[in-house]
């Protein structure tokens, strides 16, 4: 097993580049994967290992994938320097060098019966990592991003979602695209906003195929999703607080539809 002991290896001077600048992982189609259970979900989900790093004496690591990685370089580093190009605490003990996929909208595979998430303009990485957790958690079909302001593949994005964020079907588009896609698919469309045609979110049927529609939290959605047909949707909430954080609404508005569909499929088995 090959062993680095230099933080000025230039393998790991690579790893600091794609774990601290976006631009690095969109340029290379190159990201790092930080902790064994997020290379193990990413393994589950077919994505390319180039290389594994793990800190010294800690093969053990990789006692769970033992069958996955045979054929990857293992790669062994001192324990001071790999302590140093880790962004995470703790006890974490492996690094995987991952390729990244593409995620187009036509790559998606959608059904009648499927509930999907759009949200538009997310920017706090470790929001979008909370949301791609609960939309596994409660079986969504796919996840769209919406004029995506930050990176895919941030490592904070991969860490708050504990993995969850390779094991989901994901697309990135324009919002006029995804208008568009959803409208040619013909899903029903449900649009989180405050307006005056808006009805309380378990009001509406969520009929499948079904999109939930969310926006950032401080800008909203763009217009073009207002004048699009949609049933416009809003989460109660007391007069002392004017918002919720995304992922929270995220949350309650995904397993709504989950709970409404699991309905129907129970009463049309009996």
């Amino acid at each position: 097993m090959k062993h680095i002991s230099s933080l000025k290896n230039i393998e790991l001077k690579k790893i600091q580049l794609l774990l601290n600048k976006g631009k690095e992982r969109k340029k290379n189609c190159l990201f790092v994967i930080e902790g064994e259970r997020e290379v193990q979900k990413a393994l589950q989900a077919n994505y390319i290992i180039q290389k594994i790093y793990i800190e010294e004496g800690s093969i053990e690591c990789l006692k769970k994938i033992k069958s996955e990685v045979q054929l990857i370089p293992i790669i062994s580093v001192k324990r001071e320097v790999f302590k140093k190009i880790t962004r995470r605490s703790g006890s974490e003990k492996i690094l995987a060098l991952a390729k990244s996929k593409t995620h187009n909208l036509d790559d998606l595979k959608l059904s009648d019966n499927s509930l999907l998430l759009v949200i538009e303009s997310p920017e706090k990485p470790g929001n979008i990592g909370a949301i791609f957790r609960t939309a596994v958690a409660s079986k969504m079909d796919a996840i769209i991003v919406a004029n995506s302001k930050t990176d895919f593949y941030n490592p904070n994005s991969i860490r708050s979602s504990l993995g969850s964020i390779f094991l989901i079907q994901t697309a990135i588009a324009s919002s006029k695209e995804i208008i568009s896609f959803l409208n040619k698919k013909s899903f029903n469309i449900g649009t989180a906003v405050i307006s005056k045609d808006s009805i309380n979110y378990d009001c509406y049927d969520f009929n499948t195929p079904c999109a939930i529609i969310l926006g950032a939290e401080n800008s909203g959605l763009d217009n073009c999703w207002l004048e699009s047909n949609n049933q416009k949707l809003i989460i109660p909430m007391a007069e002392e607080i004017d918002s919720l954080n995304l992922s929270v609404s995220a949350g309650i508005l995904m397993y709504e539809a989950r709970r409404k569909n699991s309905i129907v499929e129970n009463k049309s088995i009996v």
